[in-house]
């Protein structure tokens, strides 16, 4: 017992010594800038921490001088925006900036990260003229070998749209098993500030030869295709949007020989759009009608029918300094039989609880009542085993927890790339 209780005394005194040195720096302007980047996956820590060795990197927000956070999201024309919040703390505490870099779709690897570089950089000037590296710093503007004109900056053949084609194939085996897997993708996008218009194709083809005990094989092919195409018109500035689409597509799994669709919904959204890399707050109607044409007769008796069907879904989503967290709810019925419907929620939930520790949480959870789709008759032990054929059941769930903990030296400023892969 006296042993555990001068280990928690222990772990008090250690845990204060940060929060102590933190306090004492609140005092005055740093001398180094203590800087907590907040990014993710989208920011190439290692090439900021080599090329910017004039800052401390920390590993807990609560150690920093600047809490930089930075949300992303995809452009219209294929690149990436990346919106930089600059959030001070202690000595900085009143004084927070926004920044934004936006990448060409064209751009590499390399210039992405350089160009964020130079944008998140920038952004730091007036908390690093605080510090004792003020006299160091210098602006330097490189000028434009040629400087495009208006008319040349607003021609585009192109008219705005973006078109990519990819495909794949995946070879695996040994002596007992042998997989082929072929995929493809195709997609035009083109957005505005009032349109986004998509057309998206896509496919797979899996087959499978095993050889079981008694030297004999059994194979298994699937495959499953899907063309969308949708319209997106927004109706302000701010809140309401409209959508039109369009789908066709197939699929051995789910008994589908073609499936189509045309619906057309309308979306409200409580935040202005402006704010949507921070939070979002949507719902969303449609109402559409599908077209079924099934491999097989399913166990209504049916070959192919028409359904008429509508939806409605709410979306929450914050991403703040704490942290990031997501729900959304989605109810899905057909119109000739309310009966067969379903309801379906996710969440999701990464939060900072304090130094060092960190929870991850990711669930849900369906409750189906509407599979028309399913195949009349029972399935076979192998059709189960390798997933070929959907099962009736009226739920499906995952749930995923997680916690991590770190502790130690709050600096996290050294690249060492050695023996690393």
């Amino acid at each position: 017992m006296r042993f555990g209780r001068a280990l928690l005394v222990l772990g008090l005194i250690l845990g204060a010594i940060p929060a102590a040195a933190q306090n004492a720096n609140s005092a005055g302007a740093p001398n180094i800038l203590k800087v907590f980047l907040d990014c993710g996956d989208n920011c190439d820590f290692d090439f900021l921490r080599q090329e910017m060795t004039y800052l401390d990197y920390v590993r807990d927000r609560k150690d920093a001088d600047v809490h930089v956070l930075v949300t992303t999201q995809s452009t219209g024309t294929g690149g990436r925006e990346y919106s930089i919040q600059y959030l001070g703390q202690g000595y900085f505490a009143d004084h927070d900036h926004n920044s934004l870099y936006v990448s060409n779709s064209s751009d590499t690897g390399d210039e992405r990260r350089r160009g964020f570089a130079r944008v998140f950089a920038l952004g730091l000037t007036y908390y690093l003229m605080q510090t004792d590296t003020e006299s160091e710093l210098r602006l330097q503007f490189n000028k434009p070998k040629v400087a495009p004109t208006t008319a040349l900056a607003k021609q585009d053949k192109w008219n705005l749209w973006i078109f990519r084609i990819g495909g794949s194939a995946d070879l695996r085996g040994e002596a007992s098993d042998k997989s082929r897997q072929f995929k493809g993708s195709l997609s035009a996008n083109r957005t505005t500030e009032r349109w986004k218009l998509s057309v998206v194709g896509d496919g797979q083809y899996n087959r499978n030869i095993f050889t079981l005990s008694d030297a004999s094989t059994l194979a298994s092919a699937s495959h499953n295709y899907n063309v969308r195409a949708v319209a997106v018109k927004s109706l302000d500035a701010d809140h309401w949007a409209m959508v039109g689409r369009l789908s066709t597509g197939g699929s051995t799994q789910n008994n589908f020989r073609r499936n189509s669709r045309v619906a057309t919904g309308i979306e409200y959204s409580i935040f202005p759009y402006a704010d949507s890399t921070r939070r979002v707050f949507l719902f969303q109607y449609a109402v559409g009608v599908d077209r079924y044409n099934y491999i097989e007769r399913t166990i209504y008796d049916k070959i192919q029918e028409t359904r008429p069907n509508n939806s409605l879904q709410g979306f929450l989503a914050f991403r703040q300094p704490w942290g990031f967290t997501s729900l959304s709810v989605e109810y899905i019925s057909y119109l000739h039989d309310l009966t067969k419907h379903r309801l379906e929620t996710e969440g999701r939930l990464d939060l900072r609880i304090f130094r060092g520790l960190s929870l991850s949480t990711n669930g849900k959870l369906s409750l189906v009542h509407d599979q028309l789709y399913l195949r009349a008759g029972t399935a076979s032990d192998e059709e189960i085993l390798l997933r070929r054929q959907r099962l009736a059941t009226s739920y499906r769930y995952e749930f995923s927890v997680g916690l991590s903990y770190q502790f130690g030296s709050i600096f996290n400023n050294v690249v060492n790339p050695r023996w690393d892969r």
